[in-house]
């Protein structure tokens, strides 16, 4: 029959039949026992029954099971009469809008929840869950739909469904040996850590009970750190953790340019301040990037041009 009919189930058990039948011919061909006669069998006795000198796997003989050639997502998509069974079967990706579509309804059944801890599936895992080839638009226009329907405030969280389309990130940071708090001479708790960013090395020591005051190799940031911007990577930790002009830090700092140098200190004092957290918190760091290291250097020149990718200039003579 032609038409959508040849993937029916109907169709289907037809094969799986044709394939055993087939599989228990070739099996006493090659003097074997049937019912042991597995895959790895069949497809030993189709290369040497049938030997094809073709680079492409796909066009060389091959006998498989019809559940590993037949869509599985294609077997029961239409009744007997002909007719579709799902509404948005002519949409060709009648799985991907039908979850576009229960998203929709149960917008105004979600709350605002909080997903540290988690994240969305990859592109990949959503094409094995629907059994369907999505596009990056598509992947992304999902995303946006998931990311709306978790910031609207109304009804109860429909938990179940939210969970089906994350996945937990294991919390990395309970590894990390967080060193307790030390105490001065005059029994203000302090922490000290170390950071690098480029050639850049700096080490900080973080004073509890401060009102804000930072110095950088004895001079105070707003003399050393002229630049607006490297004083806010500088201060990125502490207005994270809405810590500003709650610490006093003292950093020294060498190698590099100004930028690097920020850098370096952003990552140091983010390092110090997990004494004084709770692990909540710290996971909300790690997740923030304040504890990863920036592995960003320089290019290398490269042989035969001006720069790491600039060439020189073209001249016909």
């Amino acid at each position: 029959a032609s038409g959508p009919e040849k993937y029916t189930e109907e169709f289907i058990k037809k094969q799986i039949e044709e394939f055993n039948l087939g599989k228990r011919h070739l099996a006493n061909m090659m003097g074997e026992d049937p019912e042991t006669f597995t895959q790895e069998d069949i497809d030993r006795a189709i290369a040497y029954l049938f030997p094809s000198g073709l680079f492409e796997r796909h066009a060389r003989p091959m006998m498989k099971h019809p559940t590993a050639i037949f869509p599985e997502q294609r077997k029961i998509q239409w009744g007997e009469d002909g007719r579709p069974l799902h509404f948005l079967f002519y949409t060709g990706k009648q799985s991907y809008y039908s979850l576009m579509h229960v998203s929709m309804e149960n917008i105004c059944d979600i709350l605002n929840r909080n997903l540290a801890g988690s994240r969305w599936l990859t592109k990949i895992e959503l094409e094995e869950m629907l059994l369907e080839k999505l596009s990056d638009d598509d992947y992304s226009r999902f995303i946006r739909l998931l990311e709306k329907l978790m910031t609207l405030p109304c009804g109860d969280i429909e938990e179940n469904y939210i969970q089906k389309f994350s996945k937990e990130v294991p919390v990395q940071s309970e590894k990390a040996v967080i060193e307790p708090l030390k105490y001065d001479e005059r029994g203000v708790a302090f922490s000290t850590s170390e950071g690098t960013r480029k050639t850049s090395r700096a080490t900080v020591v973080v004073y509890d009970n401060g009102t804000g005051k930072i110095t950088v190799n004895g001079i105070d940031v707003l003399h050393y750190f002229p630049v607006l911007q490297d004083r806010e990577q500088l201060l990125f930790p502490f207005q994270f953790l809405d810590r500003v002009g709650k610490h006093d830090m003292v950093c020294t700092v060498s190698g590099g340019g100004r930028s690097s140098q920020a850098g370096a200190i952003r990552l140091a004092s983010a390092k110090a301040l997990r004494s004084f957290v709770t692990e909540k918190e710290m996971e909300f760091m790690r997740q923030a990037g304040l504890l990863t290291v920036d592995p960003r250097v320089r290019e290398r020149k490269k042989p035969g041009q001006e720069g790491a990718r600039r060439k020189f200039t073209w001249k016909k003579r």
